[in-house]
């Protein structure tokens, strides 16, 4: 869930960071894009919703990541794209929290998943994952890959098992009919190293999710560094960074832990960081189809080189020197190691001791002392007798080609940074939404999606409606309650309002929130004001989410299937709620937290409508 807020950014704003991120010889120019199969439960930093809401529904326009992959396409047609699911709906597994129970149902609705991507968008997935870092089952892999060709889809290979290197590896060397349906073993934040029995495999190995760091000049060493040994070290031949781009709010789990900054959609602010330039490095000098060359990449003063080729006569060699406490990765942990200044010297032979000269990119991250340089083109470099010599220096990348289509691209400054608006207001009238989700709204539990609301003539015909009813087969610890987060974690004082409207009878409920402190994996733990009304005419107000912590309750004379008025008022270290413009509690004592966003959601999963929301 981490380009949330990249859809609603303006434009220019919003081309011309997919520019920076997808167009050739621009900026990253990035070779693969891998998406979430959204499942409606939470998956890092909120939920994506899933185009199966339940079994009889089927919709391939809700969300963000259509809109994502067809703009990364428009850009780069050759890019590779990638779906996984993190959760799934509840109806795949029956009530039990698991996907394998059932597999044929779970590989259809992955599947359909696949066939909507080229109906509705003519988008071709190359490559499908299994589950997100959790168990795999060999059954359902085969039964996918039987289901995939049955679809007329053997193009599309399988990628598994998206976690470690074992236990994938072991059973495809026991289990030859599996073998024969992996495409690829992908394993999470290797740190550029891989098992015997992978290598035993003979299948492609990738480093299917890397990086994960906050994307300052040490993010870029990081990145460096495994782009490099990840293949060096490991015989890796794709690294994927977790996350494209930080397009969430930063105080959600790993906040700008993305390849650059896009997380003020209301100012046009962005920020092309470091990691963007030193991606460059790699993919404006090499395609999906390239072969690296197995030369021992090992420099002997510290640091890595890497050389691939296209078999047609071209070259690129990429070298990096990053120093240990320059480029740690948020995980694993790096054991030490030295980096000195060298001069190396490359040979080159065969096919390419013709070769004259070579393009020469380059990068130094200076860290605290000075400004560092970033992708600069300088000047060939000659080679003489099929050799040429570097003086390397630390903290440097450097890329040596024969193609002379490298550009370092860019556009005006942005506007600069704003908060979030501190009057915020959306009545959701919008006949046909660009997309299913109202803009800022980032949904932490449950999915929260435009509604129009055909029964009702009068105020309430467009809504926003939270529609999972049932708990999903979960990634995370997703809370018992939904809730959608927006604003400005730093606000302290403020006023919510909204129009709420309670669909399930009895013991229904919604709330809406202020001082929210948390979200994400950990939105469990949320705490914050919360003004709670029920379908048995009672309120609550509690200082948490999960209802535990009670401030004061009473009776409201709220129903179901009407629409009432809420508005909470938070000052200092005292809240107040008023019912339809009328005060129904007051003075109630806060501690903490202090501050935090605004909330909007549900007491369980279940249907809820929410009108006319303001935040003061």
């Amino acid at each position: 869930a981490t380009s949330r807020l990249l859809v609603n950014y303006q434009e220019p704003y919003r081309s011309q960071i997919l520019d920076y991120l997808f167009k050739p010889n621009f900026g990253a120019s990035l070779h693969i894009l891998k998406v979430e199969i959204g499942g409606d439960g939470q998956s890092t930093d909120g939920t994506e919703p899933s185009h199966m809401h339940y079994e009889d529904d089927e919709n391939y326009f809700r969300g963000y990541e259509w809109w994502l992959m067809k703009e990364a396409k428009k850009r780069n047609p050759q890019i590779k794209l990638i779906g996984l699911p993190w959760t799934f709906p509840a109806w795949i597994g029956k009530g039990e929290n698991w996907p394998y129970d059932y597999p044929d149902v779970t590989a259809y609705y992955i599947v359909s998943w696949i066939l909507g991507a080229k109906q509705y968008h003519d988008l071709d997935i190359d490559y499908i994952g299994i589950w997100n870092e959790r168990a795999f089952s060999s059954k359902y892999i085969k039964l996918l890959r039987y289901t995939l060709d049955k679809y007329g889809l053997p193009q599309v290979r399988i990628i598994a098992s998206d976690r470690l290197w074992e236990p994938i590896s072991f059973v495809l060397l026991l289990d030859s009919e599996l073998h024969g349906v992996v495409d690829v073993i992908g394993a999470h934040y290797p740190g550029t190293k891989t098992v015997p029995n992978a290598l035993l495999t003979k299948k492609k190995l990738w480093s299917s999710e890397d990086y994960s760091t906050f994307n300052d000049e040490v993010g870029a060493g990081c990145w460096a560094r495994i782009l490099n040994q990840n293949y060096v070290n490991g015989n890796m031949t794709s690294t994927i960074a977790w996350n494209l781009v930080a397009s969430y709010y930063e105080e959600l789990p790993f906040g700008r832990c993305g390849l650059m900054t896009a997380q003020e959609p209301w100012s046009g602010h962005y920020k092309v960081e470091a990691p963007i330039w030193i991606t460059a490095h790699t993919t404006q000098f090499t395609q999906p189809g390239w072969s690296y060359l197995q030369v021992d990449g090992h420099l002997e003063g510290g640091g890595s080189f890497v050389a691939l080729t296209d078999g047609l006569g071209n070259v690129t060699i990429i070298i990096e020197t990053m120093t240990h406490n320059h480029s740690q990765c948020i995980r694993p942990p790096l054991p030490h190691f030295s980096v000195t200044t060298q001069r190396a010297t490359f040979y080159l032979k065969g096919s390419f001791y013709m070769v004259q000269t070579l393009q020469v990119w380059h990068s130094r991250l200076r860290f605290e002392s000075g400004n560092s340089s970033l992708f600069q083109q300088l000047h060939p470099v000659k080679v003489w007798n099929g050799s040429f010599s570097l003086d390397l220096n630390v903290d440097e990348v450097y890329t040596l080609t024969t193609l002379k289509t490298g550009q370092k691209c860019g556009f005006q400054e942005p506007p600069p940074p704003q908060p979030f608006p501190s009057n915020y207001k959306d009545d959701f009238n919008i006949r046909n939404p660009p997309f299913s989700e109202a803009p800022n709204f980032a949904d932490q539990t449950g999915v929260f999606e435009y509604f129009i609301n055909a029964s009702d003539p009068g105020d309430h015909v467009f809504t926003l409606r939270q529609v999972v009813v049932q708990r999903p087969i979960t990634w995370a610890s997703d809370a018992d309650q939904t809730i959608s987060l927006i604003g400005n974690f730093q606000w302290v004082n403020m006023t919510v309002t909204c129009d709420i409207y309670i669909e399930k009878q009895h013991d229904g409920g919604v709330f809406i929130a202020g001082r929210v402190d948390n979200g994400g994996i950990y939105v469990r733990r949320t705490k914050g004001v919360f003004f709670w009304v029920f379908a048995d005419g009672t309120y609550k107000v509690t200082g948490d989410l999960a209802e535990e912590e009670v401030l004061m309750k009473g009776l409201s004379g709220v129903r179901d299937n009407a629409w009432h008025t809420l508005t909470l008022n938070i000052q200092g270290t005292s809240a107040s709620g008023l019912l339809n413009g009328y005060p129904l509690w007051e003075n109630v004592t806060i501690s903490k937290p202090s501050n935090g966003w605004a909330a909007i959601g549900t007491r369980s999963f279940e249907f809820a409508q929410f009108d006319n929301f303001h935040v003061e």
